[in-house]
């Protein structure tokens, strides 16, 4: 416990979807009245009628991110079966902003390296956080009424 590892971030994930949807839907009803009274007062076509509905939407979203760098994390716990227990955190103030990165997961002894490095990919049940502050973060969110605007628009 306590022991340090470098982590070579290679992280490249790519996330893609795409939707497309069609449908129609027609219907007619119409009533035979019989040719008596009082049926044979009633105004033709008023016993029938019809619905007609359409439908077409599509959507789609894509995502590239990429995450390259070193860190070292900390070991926090050594588990029995000898896998380790690292976390570690990472915060580079900048001019404009900050920028953090956070690491924990599990490692295994042997897919170190003699330099004492292990790629991120080599990292079980990793969770990575990385965040910005600042101007150029600020920038890249949407407005609050946009977003406000989002939820409730019904279309």
């Amino acid at each position: 416990m306590g022991d340090l590892v470098t982590v070579r971030l290679v992280e490249r994930i790519r996330a893609e979807k795409s939707m497309e949807q069609d449908g129609q839907r027609n219907s007619r009803r119409t009533v035979d009245l019989p040719d008596a009274f009082p049926f044979n007062k009633v105004d033709e076509g008023l016993f029938s009628g019809g619905a007609q509905s359409a439908f077409s939407g599509s959507g789609g979203a894509s995502q590239a991110n990429s995450l390259s760098g070193e860190f070292t994390v900390t070991v926090l716990r050594v588990l029995p079966n000898g896998v380790l227990m690292v976390a570690g955190d990472r915060r580079i103030r900048l001019v404009r902003g900050e920028e953090q990165v956070q690491l924990t997961g599990l490692i295994r002894p042997e897919d170190i390296g003699p330099d004492n490095r292990i790629p991120s990919t080599r990292v079980a049940d990793a969770r990575l956080r990385f965040t910005g502050t600042g101007e150029i973060a600020n920038q890249a969110r949407q407005g609050w009424l946009n977003r406000f605007f989002s939820a409730i628009a019904p279309f």
